[in-house]
């Protein structure tokens, strides 16, 4: 029988993609066929051991080139680095199965579900920029998404309220309003892509709602206090607003959150 923990590491600390991409599928459909052990194996290594691919360069968010989204280069670049998002969010799903250890076997089963989505979402990506004339990695990349894996590295609740709760999240801000765009210049391709994105998006945030308030009770944490305490502490400025009310409220969000996000963004 396999273990969800090998395959993990595996995921985590090689650069080859399609492999990465291949196995993903593999294990979930191991885990929905009874083939996939939760029980926890070998020692977790330290998170510099994991390993990216040569491409694409990592640049600064500052130092990414702006590009307009009307002209082919521009929208080329945005699902670029729409892709670049989904790829990492493979790695940010694996890291959570793989760096926490001992928690409930649906907590891994749930992650597994997020990167095997996260990895349709990058494979629909991927093709989409073959039909512009690029693959995955022509382009240069920001730096910034892993480092927020780094920093909560030790801890579970950071890790929950810093990427489904905070980076996962602005997607339900944004995509909305990007779908209308595409929406407005014809192009149906795009729009079905983000609406598929997006759908999924929200799942992937509920969980992150679901799991955060869970070991929150289980540590006999208030869930709102600790989610104002953890992005004081672990977030790097301020979330940006606007921010989807009617979408992170179905995701889980409480309205004392969302004003408290808000009040901070208009400081």
């Amino acid at each position: 029988m396999e273990n969800i923990f090998t395959i993990a590491a595996w995921c985590l600390q090689r650069k080859d993609v399609d492999e990465k991409i291949a196995l993903t599928h593999h294990a979930l459909e191991s885990a929905n066929t009874g083939r996939l052990s939760f029980a926890s194996v070998d020692d977790v290594l330290p998170i510099d051991h994991v390993v990216f691919p040569g491409r694409p360069q990592l640049l600064a968010p500052k130092a990414m080139p702006q590009r307009k989204l009307s002209t082919r280069e521009g929208k080329a670049a945005f699902f670029h680095a729409l892709a670049h998002i989904e790829f990492v969010a493979i790695y940010l799903a694996w890291d959570i199965i793989y760096r926490f250890r001992g928690l409930p076997e649906q907590f891994y089963r749930d992650w597994l579900r997020v990167a095997d989505e996260e990895a349709q979402h990058f494979a629909m990506l991927r093709q989409h920029l073959s039909v512009l004339g690029i693959d995955y990695g022509d382009l240069p990349a920001h730096s910034g998404l892993w480092d927020h894996a780094v920093d909560t590295a030790a801890n579970l609740l950071a890790r929950l309220a810093l990427v489904p709760r905070c980076l996962e999240a602005r997607g339900l801000d944004v995509t909305p309003a990007m779908i209308d765009k595409f929406k407005q210049m014809g192009d149906q391709t795009s729009v079905t892509i983000l609406a598929r994105i997006l759908e999924d998006e929200i799942g992937h945030v509920s969980l992150g709602s679901y799991w955060f308030k869970f070991f929150c009770r289980q540590q006999g944490r208030d869930p709102k206090e600790s989610y104002r305490v953890l992005l004081g502490k672990y977030f790097k400025g301020k979330p940006k607003g606007p921010f989807n009310r009617e979408m992170r409220i179905i995701a889980g969000f409480s309205n004392e959150e969302i004003e408290w996000l808000e009040s901070g963004a208009n400081e």
